[in-house]
């Protein structure tokens, strides 16, 4: 487990995880490890390799060697695979599907489980994706579900593909995040719920500001009891000197 502190951020798709994320880690000054890159970069590679997102066993020998990277900070939040950078070419409506598909098998996140631990020691991080304070991160520091309704997901999904010059039909958009919801909400291995120590937070009628607010305020109460529980305990440890000593 990190000794660093590690916000966890878990909820469905469009509820704003990756937005709030990025902009929460550049308030707090932590490190952004976002998991979900990490399923689109295995079913691109799987693509490119010729390995069906239904082939469990093939996608897990291809997890244990993914090579995957995030950009330094002058990067920008890059996601590289190999050498070549592929931001933007792991957030396309079909690489989306994908990265739900190869996720439900069971060894696939087996595979991949380590990977997302030892990414989340290297120092004060937020975590952002599906399962992370159920099953990757569970001693999270603070564990957030953000939700939202599903209309409004499904026009911010929409909304987002046509500001990328994506060619999306907004019905089509609402019936893929559906199912998405669904395989996610229902495959076996760590399926999407809220942990039962969360935060829910509802960004249904909430601006990004608003949202970014209220979360840097649960994230900073959160790392300040921290603080002033470990000095506590720091100071109780100490040997006070006995009576006789003082004398």
């Amino acid at each position: 487990m990190s000794s660093y502190p590690v916000i966890a951020i878990d909820g469905p798709a469009g509820a704003g995880k990756s937005t709030v994320a990025r902009q929460l880690a550049k308030r707090l000054g932590f490190f952004l490890l976002d998991t979900g890159a990490i399923y689109r970069c295995l079913a691109l590679f799987a693509e490119q390799q010729g390995i069906g997102w239904d082939q469990g066993v093939a996608l897990a020998a291809l997890a244990a060697n993914l090579p995957i990277r995030f950009g330094r900070e002058a990067e920008d939040g890059q996601v590289f695979l190999a050498d070549l950078v592929v931001t933007g070419a792991i957030r396309t409506p079909e690489i989306s599907l994908g990265a739900s598909q190869v996720s439900a098998h069971p060894p696939v996140r087996g595979a991949l489980l380590g990977l997302q631990r030892r990414l989340a020691t290297m120092g004060p991080c937020v975590v952002e994706g599906r399962d992370i304070g159920t099953v990757v991160l569970p001693g999270a520091l603070l564990k957030l579900f953000l939700t939202a309704s599903s209309e409004v997901r499904a026009q911010r999904r929409f909304e987002e593909l046509t500001r990328r010059g994506v060619t999306a039909d907004r019905e089509a958009t609402r019936r893929e995040q559906e199912e998405r919801d669904r395989r996610d909400e229902t495959r076996e291995a760590a399926p999407l719920r809220i942990a039962d120590d969360a935060v829910v937070v509802d960004t249904s009628e909430l601006a990004l500001p608003e949202v970014l607010d209220k979360v840097e305020s649960l994230c900073r109460q959160r790392i300040s009891a921290e603080a002033e529980q470990s000095g506590a305990a720091s100071s109780s440890s100490v040997v006070q000197p006995s009576e006789g000593q003082k004398r």
